[in-house]
C-alpha cells in the first residue's frame, strides 16, 4: 500500500461531529496533497456511494470510499476521533475512519486497497497501534505496512517444544466468504476465520467471492479438507465442489464476530460424521440447528433468497423490457399506434418512407419484448440453480407465453424449473456421469418436467388468473384506479430502487407483454410517481437552500435531471442521510401523483424515458400535471419537516446552515 498515504493525510485528532464533515475534512487533505481535483464533485461521490449502504464496520471503524472522477491517483487519508462518529455500524461509532478514493475505473486499485486494509483491521495489535500513535508520519508509515504489529512467530512451540503436536496432522477447513458488495465484509471474515484458525491449531484455508471476481480453492485442498464453512450473505457459487463434506453455513458477520464458535461447530460435526447433501449448483440440505450456526441460520434467509431469485430474473428482464419498449414507442411516435399492424419489413421496406422505418422500429421492439417473460423465467432458475437451470426456465417461460399465461407464468416457470433442478442436482449419481450431469441430463429432464406442469397442470389456472387480472385493470374505474394508483405510488417511493419499487415496476412492465387499457394506465402511474422523490428533492434544496448542506444542493441539481428522466435512485443521498422526514415525504407526494395519474386516465406505452416520452402519453397534460401536484406535496412536507426540527433545535433561529457539513451539525445539535 506504499504511496497511498502521508503524514499530511493523517489526521489524529479529527474534530468532525458527523460522517460528512468527518469525510469533508479528510477530503481536503487529499485535495491538499493534489490527489483530489473538486472537493464538492468528489464529496457527492462519496455521499452517493455512502448511500448504497452504511460504510461502518463492528470495532469502531468507517470505511468512506467511492471512484471518482475527480481522483487522480489512489489515495487513502486516515482521521481518528476522539468522540466517535456514526457511519451505520451496529456496534456504535466509529473512531477509525479512513476515507478511500480511487480514480473512476480504478476498480482493481479500489478494491486491492479496501481488501488489504479490511483484512490488516482485523488485526488487534494494528488497530491498538492506531488508537495509541501521536506521530502522523509513524501512523502513515504503519498503515502503508512499513511497520507490522505481527510477530512472525506468535507461536513457536508446536513446531519446537511440543513434537508430538507437530507430528499430528492438523484439522483442514475450507472456508468461503462473500457479502453483498463484495469487498469489506467479505476480506475481513476471511481474516477472522484464517487468524481464529492458527489460534486454534486448525489449518483453515479461504476463498473471497468478492466483488473482483474469486479464484477457486485448489480442488486437492478442498478434496483434503474435512470440514467446509460458508460464511456468506449472497448464494455461494459453485457449490458443488464442497459436496461430502460436513458444512457450517452462516452469515457473514458470523465469520467476523464469532469464528472460533464456527471452527468449533465444523470439527463437531466432522467428528459426528454430519455430512451436508450440497448439490452440484443449488444449496445445501443440512438440517443441523444444534447452536444456530449450521444450515438452520440459512433457512432464515428464506424470504431474503427468494427475493434475490425473482430480482435476479427482473434485473435481466428490464434491459429487454427498456430497449424493446423504447424502440415500440418511438415507432409510433413516428408512424402512429396502427404502425403495429404493418406488414413485415422482410416483405416490404422502402427508404424512402417514413412508415416503413416506423414499421422497422417496432417490430425490433416486439422482437425484443417477445424475450421478456423466457428471459424472466430463465434468469429466476439461474438466480436459483446456475446455469443448469437456464434451459429449463427458458422453456417454462416460453411455455407460459403459449399458453397465455403471461408475466406471472413467467414468475412461476422460473421458480418451478429452479426448483425441479436444484431436486434433480441433490440426486447422487455416479462419478461417471457428473460431467454430462449439467449439460445433458438436467436439461433434459428439468425441461421435459417443466414443461410437463407449465402445459397439463399450471399453465391453465395462471392463464386464467392472468386474465381475470387483465380484465380487472380493464375494468378499473373511479375509486378503485384510484386505490391501485396510491399503492403503486408509495411502492415506487418507499425504498427507491429497492426490492417494493422493482416488484411495483416489474408489474407495470409485465402488462405491456400484452397492453390493455387498464395495464397503460399502471404504467403511467409507475413512471410517474417514481419521478417524484429526485423531483421533490431537487425541487426543496433549490426553494430552501438552508435546509441543506452544500453537498446535498450539489445533488439537489443532479436530481433535477435524474427525475426528468425517471431514476428514482437520485433521491437515495436525501433519504439515506435523513431518511425519518424525506421516505414520508416522497410517499405521500408519489401517492398523490399515482392517484392522479390513474384518475386522469393517463396511458403510457413506453416502460422508461419520464418526460422525454411524454409525447407517447395519453393525457399528457394532465399526467404533468399529476406529476407537478406530487413533487409540491413532497417537497412541502419535506421542507415542513426539515423546518420544524431546526425550529426545534435552534429557537432562536440564529444557527443557520450555511453550506459546511459542520455548520448543519450546529444546527441539529
Amino acid at each position: 500500500m506504499s504511496e497511498l498515504i502521508t503524514a499530511e493525510l493523517v489526521d489524529l485528532d479529527l474534530s468532525a461531529a458527523t460522517k460528512d464533515a468527518a469525510a469533508r475534512s479528510l477530503a481536503e487533505r487529499m485535495v491538499a496533497a493534489d490527489r483530489v481535483t473538486d472537493l464538492d464533485g468528489f464529496l457527492a461521490d462519496v455521499a452517493a456511494r455512502e448511500a448504497q449502504m452504511p460504510t461502518g464496520l463492528d470495532g469502531g471503524i468507517g470505511i468512506p470510499h467511492c471512484r471518482s472522477e475527480h481522483v487522480n491517483a489512489p489515495t487513502l487519508a486516515f482521521g481518528r476521533s476522539a468522540a466517535g462518529i456514526d457511519f451505520g455500524s451496529a456496534d456504535g461509532p466509529a473512531d477509525l475512519i479512513f476515507l478511500i478514493a480511487a480514480p473512476a475505473g480504478a476498480d482493481d486499485d479500489h478494491l486491492t486497497i479496501l481488501s488489504a486494509l479490511a483484512r490488516r483491521l482485523m488485526d488487534p495489535e494494528f488497530t491498538a497501534a492506531l488508537r495509541a500513535g501521536t506521530d502522523p508520519g509513524a501512523v502513515a508509515a504503519l498503515i502503508r505496512g512499513e511497520e507490522t504489529t505481527e510477530s512472525p512467530d506468535p507461536d513457536p512451540e508446536p513446531e519446537e517444544d511440543d513434537a508430538t503436536a507437530a507430528a499430528a496432522a492438523p484439522f483442514r477447513i475450507v472456508a468461503v466468504t462473500s457479502c453483498p458488495t463484495g469487498i469489506a465484509h467479505t476480506y475481513m471474515a476471511a481474516e477472522s476465520l484464517a487468524a481464529a484458525g492458527r489460534a486454534e491449531g486448525v489449518e483453515v484455508t479461504v476463498e473471497t467471492q468478492g466483488s473482483a471476481g474469486f479464484k477457486k480453492l485448489d480442488p486437492a485442498v478442498v478434496a483434503a479438507a474435512d470440514a467446509v464453512i460458508w460464511a456468506h450473505d449472497v448464494e455461494v457459487r459453485e457449490k458443488g465442489r464442497f459436496r461430502g463434506k460436513p458444512l457450517v453455513d452462516v452469515g457473514v458477520k458470523a465469520g467476523i464476530n464469532r469464528p472460533a464458535e464456527l471452527i468449533a461447530e465444523a470439527r463437531r460435526k466432522a467428528e459426528r460424521g454430519e455430512i451436508a447433501a450440497v448439490s452440484e449448483n443449488g444449496g445445501s440440505t443440512d438440517s443441523d440447528d444444534g447452536d444456530g450456526a449450521g444450515s438452520g441460520a440459512d433457512h432464515a434467509h428464506f424470504g431474503v433468497r427468494l427475493r434475490t431469485y425473482l430480482m435476479s430474473g427482473v434485473s435481466y428482464m428490464v434491459p429487454f423490457v427498456a430497449a424493446g419498449g423504447l424502440l415500440i414507442a418511438l415507432s409510433f411516435a413516428i408512424g402512429g399506434y396502427e404502425i403495429a399492424s404493418a406488414k413485415s419489413v422482410a416483405d416490404h421496406f422502402v427508404w424512402g418512407e417514413a412508415d416503413s422505418w416506423a414499421a422497422l422500429l417496432n417490430q425490433i421492439g416486439s422482437a425484443a419484448f417477445a424475450f421478456l417473460v423466457p428471459v424472466l423465467a430463465g434468469y429466476i432458475a439461474y438466480g436459483m440453480a446456475d446455469r443448469p437451470a437456464l434451459v429449463p426456465g427458458f422453456v417454462g417461460g416460453a411455455i407460459a407465453l403459449t399458453v397465455n399465461a403471461g408475466f406471472l407464468g413467467g414468475l412461476v416457470a422460473g421458480l418451478l424449473a429452479g426448483a425441479v433442478v436444484m431436486a434433480i442436482q441433490r440426486v447422487p449419481v455416479h462419478a461417471t456421469l457428473r460431467g454430462i450431469m449439467p449439460v445433458l441430463v438436467i436439461p433434459l429432464l428439468a425441461s421435459a418436467v417443466v414443461g410437463f406442469l407449465m402445459f397439463i397442470v399450471v399453465g391453465k389456472p395462471i392463464a386464467s388468473l392472468q386474465n381475470a387480472l387483465t380484465d380487472w385493470l380493464n375494468g378499473l374505474s373511479g375509486s378503485n384506479a384510484v386505490i391501485l394508483g396510491v399503492v403503486l405510488g408509495l411502492m415506487m417511493c418507499f425504498d427507491m430502487g429497492g426490492p417494493l419499487n422493482k416488484v411495483a415496476y416489474a408489474f407495470a412492465v409485465g402488462g405491456l407483454a400484452d397492453p390493455t387499457d387498464g395495464s397503460l394506465k399502471v404504467m403511467a402511474a409507475v413512471m410517474a410517481a417514481g419521478m417524484v422523490p429526485p423531483l421533490a428533492m431537487a425541487l426543496a434544496t433549490t426553494v430552501r437552500k438552508k435546509l441543506f448542506t452544500k453537498t446535498e444542493r450539489e445533488n439537489g441539481r443532479a436530481a433535477w435531471v435524474l427525475g426528468a428522466s425517471f431514476i428514482t435512485e437520485g433521491a437515495i443521498p436525501f433519504a439515506a442521510a435523513d431518511p425519518l422526514r424525506v421516505i414520508p415525504s416522497v410517499m405521500a407526494g408519489g401517492a398523490v401523483t399515482g392517484a392522479l395519474s390513474m384518475a386522469f386516465g393517463a396511458t403510457l406505452r413506453a416502460p422508461h424515458g419520464g418526460v422525454f416520452v411524454v409525447p407517447l402519453i395519453g393525457q399528457p397534460f394532465l399526467y404533468l400535471l399529476a406529476i407537478a401536484a406530487g413533487t409540491l406535496v413532497a417537497t412541502a412536507l419535506v421542507v415542513l419537516l426539515k423546518g420544524a426540527r431546526r425550529t426545534a433545535s435552534d429557537p432562536a433561529g440564529e444557527a443557520e446552515a450555511t453550506g459546511s457539513d459542520d455548520s448543519r451539525v450546529t444546527v441539529a445539535a
